[in-house]
């Protein structure tokens, strides 16, 4: 009987991460209301819409290539940001120049980190979680964080389950029935990975389920080079993987190489 404590832990592994998806999910759909109203009357900024879709990171990724766009900095496929005009035209603008430095020029990556993590982006936060648009930080666990741990708890079921058929086989139980018992977590796991797909999908770490219908209603398609609006909503939605450009990719995706110790 060396399978019962493993089909216990099964359980319990499946049972705590069902719980915390059923959890946050509640705590999703009681997200204030009101803020999808304040949003709609004034619609969505763009730094707003790159927050929603990918966080602190996505709003710094939004500012480097507008302000690639409109010529004040060059992006460098090699990973490199220039500036070519220092005068910063908003709070995030100026965020990043002055992570570039005095120099004028620096690798994008540490550019990013700091402007993500600069006053600009929390305002934007608190804005948006004000609004009911965004999740606050410290709220727990979020729907798309829940699905995660629901995904790892039916690998750990189907592991443990594994694990518990290669022991010697019991004289009272027969080897399909000890399956069977496993295989009950595990139809509860993926019951609720099902259930999470059709009710609550896309998963969002940022966006409140007000804030994800707003996003709904954005355009994802970028736009030609006279379209710039378009182009960087679709930035700001999907990624800089939406860029039609290939060194702009390049430069996003550059990473330096590891100096030797």
């Amino acid at each position: 009987m060396f399978w019962v404590p493993l089909l216990l832990l099964a359980w319990v592994v499946a049972g705590v991460a069902c719980l915390r998806l059923c959890l946050a999910a509640v705590r999703g759909a009681a997200a204030p209301a009101d803020g999808s109203g304040v949003a709609e009357g004034r619609g969505l900024t763009l730094y707003e819409a790159a927050f929603l879709s990918g966080g602190p990171g996505r709003v710094a990724d939004v500012t480097l290539v507008a302000m690639a766009r409109q010529r004040r900095l060059l992006l460098a496929h090699t990973g490199w940001a220039t500036v070519v005009d220092p005068r910063g035209r908003d709070d995030m603008e100026r965020s990043v120049i002055g992570a570039i430095g005095p120099g004028g020029q620096s690798p994008i990556a540490p550019v990013r980190t700091a402007a993500a993590g600069a006053d600009p982006v929390h305002g934007i936060a608190e804005r948006l979680v004000g609004a009911g648009l965004a999740v606050p930080d410290g709220a727990g666990t979020t729907v798309a964080d829940a699905v995660r741990q629901v995904r790892l708890a039916a690998a750990a079921v189907a592991a443990l389950g594994v694990a518990a058929l290669l022991m010697p086989a019991p004289s009272d139980v027969p080897r399909h029935l000890v399956a069977l018992w496993f295989a009950l977590p595990l139809i509860l796991a993926l019951s609720c990975l099902a259930i999470a797909r059709f009710e609550v999908h896309p998963y969002s770490r940022w966006a409140s389920p007000a804030g994800q219908r707003l996003l709904g209603a954005l355009p994802r398609e970028a736009g030609g080079a006279g379209d710039d609006r378009t182009y960087l909503t679709s930035i700001a939605v999907r990624g800089v993987r939406a860029a039609g450009e290939p060194e702009l990719r390049a430069a996003f995706a550059h990473r330096e190489p590891r100096r030797g110790r």
